[in-house]
């Protein structure tokens, strides 16, 4: 049974743009992966946490009943920031010439950690993608300079951080960290609160309900499972928090259905999904050059929509394996379709280069293949030790199909992601935030 056809497309937007003085509302990204879950460290048999050292205090979900949605939001507004940022657009007209121009973007982040060091701020990977610079505005209205600590495109998530060394004494005393909720124990029709920085004018708060859990949402590339609801989500959003009535996060916003007629269909990442990968990017150290990890595999995105054609699973086909190199050396085979990277799912190369680019050179991980077997597609896990970036062979890659190595900057990859403007639509339909 087919699903509904407006399922089949989910775009998520850096959120409200400027380019060149005039504003746009538009798409820049076409998530084509997602999710994986694992275990997750629980402070409570109700309450989720990163693997951090939590210096700031946490908001509270202790609020009174007669406050209602205003307590809620007085607590938790001190882990919401707004996030801004400045790209390079390039454009090409008809006669084939290239321009390139400054862009800017906003959307939301969530404030999940801090350590000695650095604030932690979790946000949608779409709203940093490919950004030149990033600024957070924190809830005292502070405007701070932040830095990408790491993404992970097959989830849409990622990290910024702010040194505390740069904060003021006032705002470190009115920010705080968020207390993370348990999605599993969500339930339809429980009260949503969506709060984030809607069309980059600052703060704002939304209520609904949850619609759905588990909603298996279709792109073109691959199926996730996310958090429905109601409360209006809006570009700008991205990356903000859906809390509970008690004021604990539990789901990222990462998403909504436009139409003229659909009402009040937004989307949130679990927060269960979140948080693993979440802590994989916050504990994740910079590699140096002559510790970047190589693999030496070819590989071509298999889509949703590829997968079903070809009757594929859905992850990375490997279209060639290079002679000597860690993965021949492991067993992985040309044909092999690659779906998970030391347990967690990986659906690109991409995903797998951001995910290598917190390895080293001479580690040992498991990665997941599906092999074809009498027509049948079987699991085979293989342990392979990574070699190093500077003793693969040097050849010309492109994005679609390139070797399986990893390029560190500050513990992260260039994911070089369409940011396109404008929106992507089905039946008369899009997602944008």
């Amino acid at each position: 049974m087919r699903k509904n056809n407006f399922l089949k497309i989910t775009t998520y937007a850096a959120v409200f743009g400027l380019i060149g003085g005039m504003s746009f509302e538009g798409t820049t990204y076409i998530s084509n992966k997602y999710l994986n879950k694992s275990a997750v460290e629980s402070t409570s048999s109700t309450t989720k946490s990163i693997d951090n050292t939590t210096t700031l205090s946490s908001t509270s979900t202790k609020t009174s009943s007669s406050d209602g949605v205003s307590g809620i939001s007085e607590n938790v507004l001190p882990s919401i920031v707004a996030i801004d940022v400045k790209t390079t657009e390039t454009s090409t007209d008809v006669f084939g010439r290239t321009y390139k121009q400054d862009a800017s973007g906003s959307g939301s982040g969530i404030i999940v950690a801090q350590d000695s060091k650095n604030i932690y701020i979790a946000t949608n990977n779409h709203v940093v993608a490919d950004a030149n610079s990033v600024s957070v505005t924190f809830n005292d209205k502070s405007v701070y300079s932040a830095v990408v600590k790491g993404t992970d495109s097959d989830s849409d998530l990622a990290v910024v951080e702010v040194p505390v060394s740069k904060l003021s004494a006032d705002t470190l005393s009115n920010i705080k960290v968020a207390t993370l909720g348990d999605s599993s124990k969500t339930k339809v029709g429980a009260q949503a609160i969506a709060i984030g920085n809607a069309l980059g004018y600052g703060t704002s708060v939304t209520v609904g309900y949850i619609s759905a859990k588990d909603r298996e949402v279709s792109s073109e590339d691959t199926n996730m499972k996310l958090l429905q609801t109601d409360a209006a989500i809006n570009p700008g959003n991205s990356g903000g928090a859906l809390v509970d009535s008690t004021g604990a996060v539990i789901g990222i916003n990462s998403s909504k259905y436009a139409d003229t007629s659909v009402e009040g269909m937004g989307f949130a990442i679990p927060i269960n999904t979140a948080i693993p990968i979440i802590n994989d990017i916050v504990k994740s150290q910079t590699v140096s050059e002559d510790e970047q990890a190589y693999l030496g595999i070819k590989g071509t995105d298999v889509s949703s929509e590829y997968a079903q054609y070809y009757n594929l699973p859905e992850g990375i086909y490997v279209s060639s394996v290079t002679s000597g190199s860690p993965a021949e050396k492991a067993g992985i085979k040309k044909g092999d379709v690659v779906v998970k990277y030391k347990g967690k799912d990986v659906t690109t190369m991409e995903g797998l280069q951001e995910k290598m680019s917190r390895s080293k050179a001479g580690d040992k991980v498991e990665i997941t293949v599906k092999r074809a077997d009498n027509g049948e597609y079987k699991e085979v896990k293989v342990t392979v030790t990574l070699g190093r970036k500077s003793d693969a062979p040097q050849e010309t890659t492109d994005s679609s199909s390139s070797e399986g190595n990893s390029d560190s900057d500050n513990g992260s990859t260039n994911n070089g992601s369409d940011s396109n403007s404008g929106q992507n639509s089905r039946n008369g339909g899009s997602f944008f935030n």
